[in-house]
């Protein structure tokens, strides 16, 4: 799950981690209120989940109430295209008025899981304000990392190391160290999969700053918190992948146009990868799960079909827990609901799988029947072209 920066900065101001002063706003009018009481210069940043938002026009400056006022008029409202949404891009509805900061220095700092050692790690570099990725691919040395034994947890040395690795001033090691200790435990407590501050600032006048910030909360947690369905903003998410998550369905909607509908992680990944390889590319990832309902099979199918870029759809069940009269039985009662006007093809193995193709043939359904995986592959890519 994604939250906005604002709502970010306000987790980790109450974590004691300086931000800048600053409010948000609805209306170009409520922007020019909060710019007031800032001082002589602030910057609007349009709040949406994605990055580059500079690069698109989404973040200006401001050298009066009056500007912020006609600079807010023209982000809020704005469908926002970075590199990092779709070509229809964002919605636009808050932007962030906050004070200018003078910046000294731009540095990074962030904490993710390791996926290799199953930890979580705090990465650091003084290239700040760049694209992190590109930072590691061409000068990885940049970038300093601490471990952190979820046992022992994050301890005063390896902020007090890091934070001599960013080569900041004497005076500026004990506030770091305590910062990043504060952003541990912001990790930690909120059940983060990734807290980043790009950049965190040194002021001229010494002080760090976290001048903007990113959060994101792992889906799985959010059992444990139930103040967090307040920071959800639905109008940031694709529609399809909203709905498909008020209904336990594990749905991420892609660039390409053949759709496909499995259950269980791998054989997703396994059919991502064979699609691939016949020379198309996949138009969601879409997993109904082991023990999926009849209902949650129709629903899953429904939602895969509602994507106008799908052209042809790929079903490849391996019936277990899930059998394959079930999604027999959800896609005929899909099919009720929803005019299918692409080809389908269905690969099934497994329990109950005669009784589910026989349902599938007595439906009179336009289904493509496939023996196995590979031939599923060719006969999708195959109906698309057609």
């Amino acid at each position: 799950m994604k939250i906005h920066e604002y709502q970010a900065k306000e987790i980790l101001a109450s974590y004691g981690i300086p931000v800048p002063k600053g409010g948000v706003a609805a209306t170009p009018a409520e922007a020019k209120e909060i710019a007031s009481t800032l001082g002589d210069q602030v910057v609007i940043k349009a709040q949406v989940y994605a990055g580059g938002r500079g690069k698109a026009g989404g973040i200006k400056t401001a050298s009066s109430p009056d500007e912020a006022e006609k600079l807010a008029g023209q982000i809020i409202g704005m469908k926002l295209v970075t590199h990092q949404t779709s070509p229809e891009g964002v919605p636009v509805d808050k932007v962030l008025v906050e004070e200018a900061a003078s910046i000294e220095r731009e540095l990074y700092l962030s904490i993710i899981i390791d996926s290799a050692q199953g930890i979580p790690v705090i990465m650091a570099s003084e290239a700040g304000g760049m694209d992190i990725e590109e930072v590691a691919a061409k000068s990885p040395e940049k970038i300093i990392k601490a471990h952190i034994d979820p046992i022992t947890g994050f301890q005063p040395f390896m902020g007090r190391r890091l934070a001599y690795g960013l080569n900041l001033e004497p005076e500026q090691i004990r506030p770091a160290t305590q910062l990043i200790g504060n952003l541990y435990r912001v990790f930690q407590e909120k059940d983060c999969s990734l807290v980043e501050i790009n950049p965190l600032i040194v002021t001229a006048d010494g002080r760090l700053l976290a001048l903007d910030a990113k959060l994101n909360i792992d889906d799985n947690a959010l059992f444990r918190h139930r103040d967090y369905a307040e920071l959800r903003d639905p109008s940031q998410e694709d529609a399809l992948e909203l709905e498909a998550s008020q209904h336990n369905i594990s749905y991420i909607k892609l660039d390409g146009d053949v759709g496909y509908m499995v259950n269980g992680a791998g054989l997703a990944m396994a059919t991502m990868d064979i699609i691939k390889l016949m020379g198309a590319e996949p138009a969601n990832f879409l997993d109904v799960g082991g023990g999926a309902s009849e209902e949650m099979v129709t629903k899953a199918f429904t939602i895969m079909l509602s994507d106008p870029k799908v052209k042809a759809a790929l079903v490849n069940i391996f019936g277990g827990i899930l059998r394959c009269d079930i999604v027999a039985h959800g896609m005929i009662e899909a099919a009720k609901q929803t005019e299918i006007k692409v080809p389908i093809v269905v690969r099934m193995r497994g329990t109950n799988v005669d009784e589910g193709m026989r349902l599938l043939g007595e439906s009179g359904l336009p289904m493509i029947l496939a023996k196995d995986l590979s031939d599923a592959a060719k006969k999708v890519v195959a109906a698309k072209k057609n």
